[in-house]
């Protein structure tokens, strides 16, 4: 379900594994129609999913690729079905949904795959590894430092895009949420948290360059049930965009993961190594998991230390705009993006001191952190 934006991309991991012998993809389903050779010929094409599941019979894999605010009436409704679920990120727009989805997964049986596809890679088990090690000694804090450069263009592309509703449901499509989410997520991961009893507390800080609802450069303060802080640092009106990557502070050194890169260095009093990895894909995953109750890799339960993030921004305040004097704006047209001059430093700073943009004292940084109330467990 959702052929366009990201479902694109899941179109070209299924026509891999169609070609390798391992599935067939027998129908399609988005309000506008695939692009031609966008999918095999004898996949059927509907509009919606409502149309395709009393259509076709025997499914064992649902994908559903499509808006956030979409996810849950669709994901409900593919479970409603046998076939298990790869839900793309975020899993939904609110911790209720999630609860919801969550009761419904379980009663179904089926499985449902979270495409945090960061999680995948084989580098986690080598920090694992390195922790248990004490390699960099005892793990202090890790931080998520994300900043990427989005032009006006971004948020032309759908209705949705920067918005934290529409009509009164649920969107959240913010830094933390959306383009940046694999940051908070691969951090979480590394804590140990994965389940909402695995965190004790979120703190936000939202601000927003661009003419949005939602925030485009925030930091999000969490603390694990063990106490570990864990802060994620994200812009995506940076000067230039590189690729984010998660620091585990270490008592006796530093780890570095480029997650998007596969790439892990680690530095200590002996020196500095870097390594690449592999990854695997969780479709492939997911599929393992149905014929051989392999555990899957992302799962909904493993997603809800994610979702609690998610709820702390989805019941903010609303995000403050960043005075114009502190921004500048490169480009023509839609192809202009906003730049929030010093906020890579900015980011670098809040990671390592484990403080937000007003803790730091920056100019532009007029908002105070905004603690979470969590659920009663």
């Amino acid at each position: 379900m959702g052929v366009h934006g990201f479902g694109t991309h899941q179109l070209r991991n299924l026509a891999r594994l169609a070609a390798a012998g391992r599935i067939e993809l027998v129908a399609v389903a988005d309000p506008q129609p695939p692009v031609p050779c966008a999918v095999p010929p004898s996949a059927a094409v509907y509009a919606g999913l409502d149309d395709l599941l009393p259509a076709t019979r025997n499914l064992d894999l649902v994908i559903v690729a499509t808006p956030i605010q979409t996810h849950a009436p669709l994901a409900l409704a593919a479970l409603a079905t046998d076939a298990d679920l790869y839900l793309e990120k975020p899993p939904v727009a609110s911790l209720a949904d999630f609860n919801r989805l969550c009761a419904a997964a379980q009663e179904s049986g089926r499985g449902v795959q979270i495409g945090f596809q960061s999680l995948g890679w084989h580098a986690l088990e080598a920090i694992s590894e390195l922790l248990a090690a004490g390699t960099i000694g005892t793990l202090e804090g890790i931080s998520a430092t994300g900043r990427w450069v989005r032009d006006r263009a971004y948020y032309k592309r759908s209705r949705w895009a920067g918005k934290r509703s529409i009509n009164g449901v649920d969107v959240v499509d913010g830094v933390a949420t959306n383009p940046l989410a694999h940051a908070v997520a691969t951090a979480l991961r590394i804590a140990g948290a994965r389940t909402v009893a695995d965190v004790a507390s979120v703190e936000t800080e939202l601000y927003r360059a661009n003419d949005i609802e939602s925030d485009d450069t925030s930091v999000i303060r969490i603390r694990t049930a063990t106490g570990l802080p864990i802060t994620c640092a994200l812009t995506i009106c940076a000067s230039e965009s590189v690729e984010p990557f998660v620091t585990l502070q270490g008592s006796a050194g530093t780890a570095v993961f480029h997650y998007t890169e596969d790439r892990l260095s680690i530095e200590t009093a002996a020196g500095r190594t870097e390594q690449a990895y592999g990854r695997d894909d969780l479709t492939e995953n997911l599929l393992a998991h149905r014929a051989a109750g392999v555990p899957l890799t992302s799962s909904l339960l493993d997603s809800g230390a994610f979702m609690l993030v998610l709820e702390a921004i989805r019941t903010a305040p609303l995000p403050a705009p960043i005075d114009p004097a502190h921004v500048r704006w490169e480009g023509d047209g839609d192809a202009a993006h906003a730049v929030v001059p010093g906020v890579e430093e900015a980011l670098e700073r809040a990671g390592r001191q484990h403080a937000t943009f007003s803790e730091l004292g920056l100019p532009w940084a007029a908002a105070a952190p905004v603690a979470f109330g969590l659920p009663a467990s």
